[in-house]
């Protein structure tokens, strides 16, 4: 998987471009819903070292919101770790050369929803 696929992905089913909000790192990107900004990804690229693995090479990775109550298992998958620079207990990182396509296109999909506007009751 690489970010121009998730870029398509998101501008065909979400209709999300990527934003470029960052001088100091141009290749970090985030998602926004188109109906209430809210972000629901950020594509950013880092040293796996960062991630608790042993190599210092960049990668490409993708952090989404998670239901808390999913984390746990999620985390256990290929590719899946702890939120990088966001709040672990929503947000899990996805390493975009580690972990099954399907399964990044869902938990985007899942993002996206998650960073939908609450329903009142």
């Amino acid at each position: 998987m690489n970010r121009d696929a998730i870029f398509k992905y998101a501008a065909e089913k979400f209709g999300a471009k990527p934003e470029y909000l960052w001088k100091r790192y141009p290749a970090y990107a985030v998602l926004r819903r188109a109906d209430n900004n809210k972000w629901f990804a950020v594509i950013m690229n880092i040293t796996k070292d960062k991630l608790g693995l042993d190599s210092n090479d960049e990668a490409d990775i993708i952090d989404v919101k998670c239901d808390p109550l999913m984390i746990g298992s999620a985390r256990m998958s290929d590719g899946v770790f702890p939120a990088y620079h966001m709040n672990k207990e929503h947000w899990i990182t996805i390493l975009l050369d580690g972990a099954a396509d399907e399964m990044i296109y869902t938990h985007l999909a899942m993002s996206h929803d998650l960073a939908g506007s609450k329903k009142k009751k």
